[in-house]
């Protein structure tokens, strides 16, 4: 008995290790070493000489005190914000109306994905190309239509420069919200419609006492993921605007990009990525625990 218990438990953990190993490999020495780097002052003279003198939180309060900081921070909450209303409402809008069966509906769906599948930076290409103040087809529709004869600013100018990355960040989420929403309505059972209708009630009452309250759990998952996506996002905003104008859309993210890649601090870089992950981390746990204590109330 022991011998076939123990042949389990081996069999077991065999399956367990290529996974684990993976985990280790690839994102727990990752995650340590760059909690190592930002207690050091690493740069490029450290691959050379080796030495990374230990220099304890110094790059933090270097990091938490510098002037860019408060905008950038300020920046990363409107650009999350932004984004995950707008994917979000966007997304349950889309996931309510392709929950009715229809001619081509599956095709729709499948066409809707295609701006979650591109490249983010194709996607970002494309779109600085679409909203070039001179040659981009957005303000030459506008222009066409007597909308706005001047057209607008959309990458140079310091306010609308944020609303554009926001913008496109939402356009590149609203697949990823769609697909997950939707899934969340096919597990809502038909007969509580059915009888909700019987009883005569309206599409308002349904979504507010039926709808909303089954797919709570999904909506709460899906929110922790957009959060935590969006704080982080780097790709569309360097290649959409590069931070500006004048540091306009500098987030946290551009700015841990900035200090690693462009200014070759990488401590201080590793500092900044480590506190953009504590910001994901405090919201998610605020987040799922102040949802645990809504559903026991």
């Amino acid at each position: 008995m022991a011998g076939a218990r123990f042949r389990e438990l081996f069999a077991q953990w065999m399956f367990i290790a290529p996974a684990a190993a993976y985990l280790l490999l690839f994102f727990g020495y990752p995650i340590a070493k760059n909690i190592v780097m930002s207690f050091q002052h690493y740069t490029v003279t450290t691959f050379y000489t080796g030495a990374a003198p230990f220099v304890g939180l110094q790059n933090y309060a270097e990091i938490l005190s510098s002037d860019p900081f408060p905008k950038a921070l300020l920046t990363t909450v409107l650009f999350t914000a932004g984004s995950i209303f707008g994917q979000f409402v966007i997304g349950l809008a889309f996931a309510l109306f392709f929950r009715r069966s229809f001619p081509l509906s599956r095709v729709l769906r499948s066409l809707l994905l295609l701006p979650w599948l591109l490249p983010l930076v194709a996607s970002g290409t494309t779109w600085r190309w679409m909203l070039d103040a001179d040659s981009g087809v957005v303000n030459d529709v506008l222009r066409g239509l007597h909308v706005l004869p001047a057209g607008v600013p959309w990458l140079t100018g310091t306010s609308q420069a944020l609303v554009s990355v926001t913008l496109v960040n939402v356009w590149i989420g609203i697949p990823f919200n769609t697909t997950i929403l939707y899934g969340g309505l096919q597990d809502v059972p038909t007969q509580l419609y059915e009888a909700a209708q019987l009883d005569g009630a309206g599409p308002v009452t349904t979504f507010r006492h039926i709808t909303w309250p089954l797919l709570r759990p999904v909506v709460s998952v899906l929110l922790v993921l957009d959060v935590v996506y969006t704080v982080k996002v780097l790709d569309t905003i360097l290649v959409v605007t590069g931070g500006g104008p004048a540091n306009a859309t500098e987030t946290i993210a551009t700015q841990s990009y900035e200090l690693s890649f462009q200014q070759f601090e990488f401590g201080r870089g590793a500092a900044m990525s480590n506190v953009l992950v504590v910001i994901s981390l405090v919201f998610a746990l605020v987040h799922l625990r102040a949802n645990r204590r809504a559903q026991n109330a």
